[in-house]
């Protein structure tokens, strides 16, 4: 599996800014997939994960503001980012987890908030 991400960018506070996920290679075995981001020094956070069956699931911190969805056709996920706050600047990484549990991860994307 093949993760291409994109979107990320410099956007000001209570800005939007959306990041797609491309899937390529096996992605008939992907049954989640989704964004984490990871500031310096810190853990690496889930933000938001959906399933192949459309079921999501959000940090608590972006409930609200942030919405994933998936095109199947295009196998690719997104991350709609609303109301931006210059504490979800950081850098974001797509992610994805097959049926037998591997982990796939894209390049990571930049979102820098102003305030």
């Amino acid at each position: 599996v093949q993760l291409q991400a994109s979107g990320g960018g410099l956007v000001q506070a209570e800005g939007y800014l959306r990041l797609s996920c491309a899937a390529s290679g096996s992605i008939f075995t992907i049954n989640r997939m989704g964004w984490y981001r990871q500031a310096p020094e810190k853990q690496r956070e889930l933000v938001a994960t959906i399933t192949t069956g459309g079921m999501t699931d959000y940090a608590d911190s972006v409930k609200g503001r942030f919405t994933i969805s998936r095109d199947n056709a295009r196998n690719t996920v997104y991350l709609q980012m609303n109301s931006l706050k210059p504490e979800d600047t950081t850098v974001y990484y797509c992610h994805a987890m097959t049926n037998k549990h591997f982990n796939y991860w894209g390049q990571g994307t930049l979102v820098t908030v102003s305030s």
